[in-house]
């Protein structure tokens, strides 16, 4: 496995691999790696040639300077998995190359960034486009795999890729849970233990809303809202469901695939968790 830590390093490894015409797959991530992670990794080595891994925590989709001191890093750890996993590459650039000096531009998708979670988190989804857009730029692949836990960030990578014509095909991957249920994130690891208790109510939220025998969305909203509130060490901070593809907002019975979309917070962290329900 190569490490590289220049675009032009990589770039230079890159264009060995298409001499040869193989298909590179793409998995950005922040680091401090899990099974989650890894199972993105997998579902890109079944459908590319070479693997490509960017770990990079970027500065600009976080709103508060100290959650961006406070997220977990361990790249002797990300190395090691990514090694086992079997990566052909993995570039780790320094924030000065991926915003030089005097950078003015951003990409942002105007509509579905400044809604729904987007509201919570102001200019998350501005700082994700931009720094995904380039590290496409960077990478060139021919698909890139992202998580559906952040199921509105999903949305919002394919509408970019396609607003802006990167020929990159977008592959979606289920979530990953923990055995009793919690979404795997690397956010996990700064939750207490009561905190982590508790944070199992949001599965149990969405399991209740798609075990309902009729789903409104007033109705969906209304178990989701009530399994959660019980649970006193949880604050809801979003809570939408929209159309699956478009994420426009629904109303009435359910004629088609619904998104539920949730952001919780324990203890001053925030999780996230969705999933599709059908009529």
């Amino acid at each position: 496995m190569q490490v590289c830590r220049t675009v032009s390093d990589c770039r230079e490894s890159l264009a060995n691999y298409r001499r040869y015409g193989e298909i590179v797959g793409l998995v950005p991530t922040m680091g401090f790696l899990h099974a989650g992670h890894i199972e993105l990794v997998n579902n890109a080595k079944s459908r590319a040639d070479r693997v490509v891994v960017t770990i990079f925590v970027n500065p600009t989709q976080f709103g508060d300077a100290s959650d961006l001191d406070a997220y977990p890093r361990d790249e002797a750890r990300d190395l090691a998995m990514l090694k086992d996993a079997g990566v052909d590459l993995v570039l780790i650039p320094q924030v000065a190359e991926v915003y030089p000096d005097g950078d003015e531009t951003i990409v942002e998708t105007t509509r579905m960034a400044n809604m729904l979670h987007g509201l919570v988190r102001p200019g998350h989804f501005r700082g994700v486009t931009t720094v995904v857009a380039r590290l496409f730029n960077f990478v060139q692949p021919d698909l890139a795999c992202f998580g559906e836990k952040d199921y509105q960030q999903l949305q919002i990578i394919k509408r970019m890729t396609r607003d802006l014509g990167f020929p990159i095909d977008i592959i979606g991957v289920p979530i990953v849970r923990e055995p009793d249920g919690l979404a795997m994130s690397s956010r996990n690891v700064r939750l207490n233990a009561q905190d982590r208790a508790a944070a199992l109510v949001i599965s149990k939220s969405l399991e209740a809303a798609e075990a309902l025998p009729e789903k409104t969305v007033t109705s969906l909203r209304e178990i989701i809202a009530q399994t959660i509130n019980a649970e006193p060490r949880a604050t809801i901070r979003g809570l939408d469901i929209v159309e699956a593809e478009t994420l426009n907002d629904l109303s009435g019975p359910l004629t088609s695939p619904a998104a539920i979309m949730l952001s919780v917070e324990f203890g001053g962290v925030l999780l996230l968790d969705q999933r599709v329900i059908h009529p």
